[in-house]
């Protein structure tokens, strides 16, 4: 099985994801921990396409909480975001945003 290389987009040098992440308690945290793993681990069974490039694993615990990302290739996955089922929508339009400034710079930098 090939490994799932997982980084955290960043804003104006702030990963977006962190500052998202700094915010649930430990034993959510320790949720959203496993459930990066489990990507990083090429499982994306919780996972679902938002559309414009980004992708939704849903977490079954507390509010509901998401991790937002894109995929660049089979190989890389780029964190975009986090919330819950509550911030859904807005998470949803902010990591849309995000993933597409990524493939803007992408394509500049190449």
């Amino acid at each position: 099985m090939t490994k799932i290389k997982i980084v955290e987009y960043l804003q104006n040098g702030v990963s977006v994801f962190e500052r998202w992440f700094d915010g649930p308690d430990a034993q959510a945290a320790a949720k959203v921990a496993t459930a990066i793993y489990r990507l990083e681990q090429g499982n994306f069974s919780n996972v679902r396409s938002l559309g414009q490039g980004v992708s939704e694993y849903k977490i079954a615990f507390g509010p509901g909480y998401r991790i937002y990302f894109g995929r660049e290739g089979n190989t890389l996955v780029i964190l975009l975001g986090g919330g819950s089922k509550k911030t859904q929508s807005r998470d949803i339009r902010n990591a849309q945003s995000l993933w597409a400034k990524y493939k803007t710079e992408r394509k500049k930098n190449r």
